[in-house]
C-alpha cells in the first residue's frame, strides 16, 4: 500500500479501466490537470496496492472534513481475490482517521453486488430505501 501521485496518473486510470469503471471521465474531472489541482488541495488521497512492483488497486479518498468519501475502488481483475479491496478500504480508513474524519461512506452503483457484499463484511451499513443520489454538472466530463 502507498499514497499515489501524479507521477502515477497513467497508472491509475489503467486499473480503473482495466476495472470497468464506467463513470470516469479522463476528458474533464479525471484529467491529469484536474487530478493536479484536486491533490494540492490537501483532500484527496489516492491510494494504491501494489502486487511485484504492478499498481493492482486503487482507491481515491477525499473528505469535506466532517465525512470522507471512498471513491472508485477497484482492483484490476488479474489481481483479484488478494483481499486487497479489504486491505485499500482498511488504509483509506486509516488515512481519513489521520485527518480526524470518523464516517466514512461510498456510493455503489446498483448492480454491483461484489461491491456492496464487501462494504457490508467491513462493517459499513446501507441507506434506507429511498435515499436518492442526484448531480448538477456543466457537461457530460465534469
Amino acid at each position: 500500500m502507498r499514497i499515489l501521485t501524479l507521477q502515477d496518473y497513467d497508472g491509475w486510470m489503467a486499473v480503473w479501466r482495466a476495472a470497468g469503471l464506467t463513470s470516469i471521465r479522463p476528458l474533464g474531472r479525471d484529467s491529469r490537470d484536474a487530478f493536479a489541482r484536486q491533490l494540492a488541495g490537501g483532500t484527496h488521497t489516492l491510494i494504491g496496492a501494489e502486487v511485484d512492483g504492478d499498481l493492482a488497486g486503487v482507491v481515491l479518498v477525499t473528505h469535506d472534513g466532517r465525512k470522507g468519501w471512498l471513491n472508485r475502488l477497484a482492483v484490476a481483475p488479474a489481481y483479484r481475490h488478494l483481499g486487497l479491496a479489504a486491505r485499500l478500504v482498511g488504509e483509506a480508513e486509516r488515512v481519513l482517521q489521520a485527518e480526524g474524519i470518523k464516517v466514512y461512506a461510498a456510493l455503489i452503483e446498483p448492480g454491483n453486488e461484489p461491491s456492496l457484499r464487501l462494504f457490508k463484511k467491513l462493517g459499513y451499513v446501507e441507506a434506507e430505501a429511498g435515499m436518492h443520489y442526484v448531480s448538477k454538472r456543466p457537461g457530460p466530463d465534469a
